[in-house]
């Protein structure tokens, strides 16, 4: 009996130990699935349909990204990204109270309207994206995000009266973009200095462009095409010395190109097409050893085209066409190319093509005068004109003698009446 009650107490040891085991790590385990975020913070998530099976943390869910810090307890939400939205998605007050820890707020293509941010939201914000997503922004709504140093809003349209409505309380702005949002007035002359990138394109904004952006020493990307500006391009451009961008196309710019823009020496995009610039194109912009993208089409530019074949094959992109003034040597440029504008004559004028043979001619005078035109070519075509008039000669010379004989007949008819009467009275 001993032995066996030995056995027993072994086995009920083993069975507690055991079961103990169990007991403690079911806690662990239990730990393990749950969160570690913020509970109020993992309801504002599932308000925003966002899954919270698994650690927001530590694993974003696919259409979503989120940033936590790493404090404890609770770790908080530094940045959400909220992109293709379900069209159940609507923002509460609520929810964004409970994600006043976010520095970065990002919404892309999520259709919903806006709603009121907590003040504690709005400051804290440094971070605040809205591309194709939400509906009635306006300048006061962003105007109260005053320590931001990036905002970009594309394809949104803001009310607003101006930019400066909603960037004069930004002092910290670094990264500026507001493409596509229906913006009208002018640019603010006043800008943060350390301002690296400017995207005002696509709107409707007008006046000039103000001397003061030269002064951004750090702007590194400047895109203000799509717009209504007019007047010249600042002769100071040139000092924009970390400039790597530059897209002023499709305005109504006029004058000449400053030839200070070839001391950008970064400068890879340029981009001055569709707009009224005129005068010429400044020999100095081939001195531009980084420059990769050059549109110059659709203006108003004369003289010979400074730039050679080796020039251009080095660009990625080349546009010049649509400058009906402008033509280029073809001593350097092979006439094989298909630059849309014309070769030069020895005066450096576009020489014009010779009309169609379908298209007539204004007269003998503007052809044997034009430059396509030799001497064989002008004593054919004098003979052809003289061929021309003969036809007409003989026209006349026959009304002549038809003329003649009508007149013959009556003469004939009129004296034989006149004989008749005098034989009559004798």
């Amino acid at each position: 009996m001993r032995p066996s009650t030995t056995g027993s107490l072994l086995l009920l040891r083993i069975i507690l130990l055991y079961s103990a085991a169990a007991v403690v790590s079911q806690p662990a385990n239990a730990a393990s699935t749950s969160s570690t975020l913020d509970p109020k913070q993992v309801r504002a998530l599932q308000s925003l349909y966002i899954p919270t099976t698994h650690d927001p943390c530590t694993q974003p869910s696919f259409h979503n990204a989120t940033v936590c810090d790493t404090g404890t307890p609770f770790r908080h939400l530094l940045s959400l990204r909220l992109s293709n939205c379900s069209e159940d998605l609507s923002l509460s007050t609520t929810a964004l109270s409970s994600l006043s820890t976010l520095t970065s707020l990002s919404f892309v293509d999520c259709h919903v309207p806006i709603v009121h941010f907590p003040t504690s939201l709005s400051i804290n914000l440094l971070s605040f994206t809205s591309i194709n997503s939400l509906q009635r922004l306006s300048g006061v709504f962003l105007s109260r995000f005053s320590n931001l140093t990036e905002l970009d809003i594309s394809g949104d349209s803001i009310k607003a009266s101006g930019i400066h409505i909603i960037t004069s309380n930004m002092k910290s702005l670094n990264t500026l973009t507001l493409s596509n949002t229906n913006l009208t007035g002018l640019i603010p002359k006043h800008w943060n200095p350390k301002l690296s990138h400017m995207d005002l394109s696509e709107n409707k904004l007008n006046g000039t462009i103000p001397t003061s952006l030269t002064l951004l020493e750090n702007l590194r990307f400047l895109n203000l095409s799509s717009n209504q500006l007019t007047g010249e391009i600042p002769s100071t451009i040139g000092d924009l010395i970390s400039l790597q961008n530059l897209s002023l196309s499709s305005n109504s710019l006029s004058g000449s190109i400053p030839g200070s823009i070839s001391t950008i020496s970064r400068l890879v995009h340029l981009d001055l097409g569709s707009n009224q610039l005129n005068g010429t194109i400044p020999r100095s912009i081939t001195e531009m050893k980084g420059l990769k993208y050059l549109n110059l089409e659709n203006n108003n530019f004369h003289g010979v085209m400074p730039f050679n074949a080796s020039f251009i094959k080095k660009l990625t992109v080349f546009k010049i066409n649509g400058n009906d003034n402008l033509c280029y040597n073809h001593s350097s440029i092979s006439k094989k190319a298909k630059l849309g504008i014309a070769p030069c004559d020895k005066h450096g004028l576009p020489i014009l093509p010779p009309p169609a043979a379908d298209e007539p001619s204004s007269s003998v005078d503007d052809l044997s005068s034009g430059d396509y035109d030799d001497g064989g070519d002008s004593g054919k075509k004098r003979k052809g004109d003289d061929g021309d008039h003969g036809p007409n000669k003989v026209v006349l010379g026959v009304a002549i003698g038809l003329s003649a004989v009508v007149f013959l007949i009556i003469f004939l008819i009129i004296l034989s009446k006149c004989g008749g009467r005098c034989c009559g009275c004798c």
